[in-house]
């Protein structure tokens, strides 16, 4: 039994080879996540590799990856519906390596920063704390969990939740999941 036993795919993708410590996975073609707003495109297409969970949670993954194409993207989501979901990871833009965070109510928002993210690798977590979504990323220069969104999401009594892969502008994007845990939520507190 490995970490990534009894997950689901959502758009299963052409590749994906379960080491049991780690899942490595290869993009179809022009997959995403994404509803409407700027873009005005609707897509569903992206790698969802997941689990229904009930109550509060934190999920964590370690991510590696080749970015080096733009919006080539992985990492963490929690999905209510096609319509209700929010994705959380490095992404590629404007030619370097930035935290994502989409948070998706009927259309999708988009925050980034730049971070570092020495060989294309970060820790991330999702918490759930009832209709909230906490979002962080392990700082590897300081070694504590930086928080980069808090968000709303409906309340519902179960979720989906695991890791997600996307190459909007190509294909075959590698990535590597690693240290895939969902656990109890840590401390509500937001501030040491």
């Amino acid at each position: 039994m490995t970490m990534f036993s009894g997950l689901t795919w959502l758009n299963e993708p052409p590749f994906a080879d379960d080491r049991g410590d780690e899942l490595v996975v290869r993009t179809g073609r022009e997959t995403d996540f994404w509803r409407g707003t700027y873009y005005g495109f609707w897509r569903d297409t992206g790698h969802f590799f997941h689990k229904s969970v009930a109550g509060d949670f934190s999920a964590e993954v370690t991510i590696s990856g080749d970015f080096r194409e733009l919006y080539d993207q992985a990492g963490l989501m929690i999905r209510l519906s096609e319509s209700h979901w929010i994705k959380a990871g490095i992404e590629y833009t404007d030619g370097a390596m930035h935290f994502s965070v989409v948070v998706t109510n009927d259309n999708s928002d988009w925050s980034q920063m730049r971070v570092r993210a020495d060989n294309g690798t970060i820790r991330i977590r999702m918490t759930r704390h009832a209709e909230a979504i906490r979002v962080q990323y392990l700082d590897q220069e300081t070694g504590r969990w930086t928080s980069a969104r808090l968000a709303c999401f409906p309340k519902s009594e179960r979720v989906s939740v695991g890791v997600m892969c996307c190459s909007p502008t190509r294909e075959a994007f590698e990535v590597t999941f690693r240290g895939f845990t969902v656990g109890e939520p840590v401390s509500r507190s937001l501030h040491d």
